[in-house]
């Protein structure tokens, strides 16, 4: 079988180019247009039959999930022999259960639409997702398609220790903590926003020889009124919180505010989607608590913002490894796998 044939939906066009310059790849060519009442056409000028295709897109709104949905329809019916989609953003996967009656639980609609919705072809369609929000996402795609959940680990793991030794060595302990035993630049720590990724930033913390720490609720007395409490040793430290999402901000800042009222020496903030919708961003920077953001571009928002503030790092090469024939699946059973670094 010859390399597969990559196609990319609008927003992730820029993505698909660096996967295509890294992998060797063919780029497939679209011919898009739009009318005047709203409605888009598309035509996939590539000859796909009896080609491997892969598509890059992001469910990052309702007409890119519409685009990908028609282009994967158009593929397959063109005669594809395989199909694999790489999602490097997975959009909805916060609602990915029904909290009150009556719930849509558009994590689950997305995945039946896109299993259920694209023809398989003849070898199957498979689904590649990166640092999904809840884990048992991937048990929502129906039809007998495959997933892989990928981890950014690598990524993450990186960025937290060059973090650190930009910013945490030039932390100067006080004598306070220095007649505690803090080394001057205390350390670092790696934290959470919340006990939501608590177990994924104690593994990662465990896998760079450092400690956790966690941000929690806790009631201050009767009435409703919460604050963010910190569990762990922050004191001296330089924190870097990682947390797979950020959109507006506001729960990475709380997280923020109560380890540096902990004693923390400075903080820094990494996340793998980066969302930041309308001027969530400059909030964040304004708000004079992070010494810097690092992200990955698995939204498209990322790229645009970038800058000496918001750091963005490829996560083209956590998919290159799925580029080619069955690499990273277990062909036997749809669980998905930690990603090695």
């Amino acid at each position: 079988m010859s390399k597969p044939l990559v196609f990319a939906t609008k927003s992730y066009i820029n993505w698909t180019a660096a996967l295509q310059a890294q992998s060797g790849l063919e780029a497939g060519a679209v011919e898009r247009k739009s009318f005047p009442d709203g409605e888009h056409y598309h035509r996939v000028l590539s000859p796909v039959d009896d080609r491997e295709v892969l598509i890059v897109s992001g469910t990052i709104s309702d007409s890119e999930t519409l685009e990908l949905f028609d282009l994967a329809n158009a593929i397959v019916d063109g005669g594809a022999l395989r199909l694999k989609v790489f999602l490097p953003y997975f959009g909805y996967s916060t609602m990915e259960r029904a909290v009150k009656s009556g719930d849509a639980v558009k994590a689950k609609y997305r995945a039946r639409l896109l299993s259920n919705g694209i023809p398989r072809a003849p070898m199957g369609n498979r689904f590649f997702m990166l640092d999904l929000h809840a884990e048992g996402i991937p048990q929502y795609f129906e039809n007998g398609v495959q997933t892989k959940h990928i981890y950014a680990k690598q990524i993450v793991m990186r960025a937290a220790q060059s973090l650190a030794q930009r910013h945490g060595s030039i932390v100067l302990a006080s004598k306070e903590l220095e007649a505690e035993g803090t080394a001057p630049g205390g350390g670092y720590v790696l934290a959470s926003t919340d006990a939501g990724r608590m177990k994924w930033v104690e593994s990662l913390a465990k896998d760079l020889g450092i400690s956790p720490a966690f941000a929690y609720k806790e009631r201050i007395d009767g009435s409703t009124t919460v604050s963010l409490g910190v569990s762990g040793p922050v004191k001296g430290k330089f924190v870097v919180i990682y947390d797979d999402m950020i959109r507006t901000g506001s729960s990475l800042m709380n997280a923020a505010r109560a380890y540096l009222q902990a004693g923390a020496s400075g903080i820094a903030a990494i996340a793998t989607h980066a969302l930041f919708p309308g001027d969530a961003l400059a909030k964040i920077q304004s708000s004079a608590l992070f010494k810097e953001i690092v992200v990955t571009d698995s939204h498209p928002r990322s790229r645009e913002l970038e800058s000496e503030f918001l750091k963005v790092e490829s996560c083209v090469e956590l998919f290159l490894p799925h580029t080619n024939g069955t690499a990273g699946f277990d062909t036997q059973s749809r669980e998905f796998q930690h990603a090695k670094a």
